[in-house]
């Protein structure tokens, strides 16, 4: 009995940890509605649902999202891992500025590499599309 009862439990307490295992999905090029579905975690789900539920999702070039630089009364956007956020409204990229970074480019390496924070301040944020080439 004690056996089949902590059998039992084990497989509760494996099945639990596998329910809030974060899963990641790879979008393919050209597929927006699959990089929306990239950027939701448990953090973001809303904002991705937001964009998927009817919004349009950019597709911008390298050079076109140079003008999404929150500068002139444009909105601020950074790139990262070909997913396009919108940064506009967060406080700490007033003006389009981060610790000495710029909206309006593809801030993958930095962000993974460089920001101690790396991608976890990317949970919540409205997602507007996706870099193509």
């Amino acid at each position: 009995m004690k056996k089949t009862l902590l059998a039992v439990i084990t497989v509760l307490i494996m099945s639990a940890a596998l329910a809030c295992a974060p899963v990641t999905y790879t979008a393919t090029a050209g597929d927006a509605a699959a990089s929306v579905e990239s950027a939701a975690t448990a953090g973001d789900a809303a904002s991705a649902e937001e964009t998927a539920a009817g919004e349009d999702v950019l597709q911008l070039t390298l050079e076109e999202l140079g003008q999404y630089d929150g500068q002139n009364e444009n909105p601020a956007y950074i790139a990262v891992d070909g997913i396009i956020y919108d940064v506009s409204d967060v406080s700490f990229w007033a003006g389009g500025r981060h610790n000495g970074f710029s909206a309006g480019a593809d801030l993958t390496d930095a962000i993974k590499n460089v920001s101690p924070h790396g991608v976890s301040k990317l949970r919540g944020l409205p997602v507007v599309g996706e870099l193509i080439d």
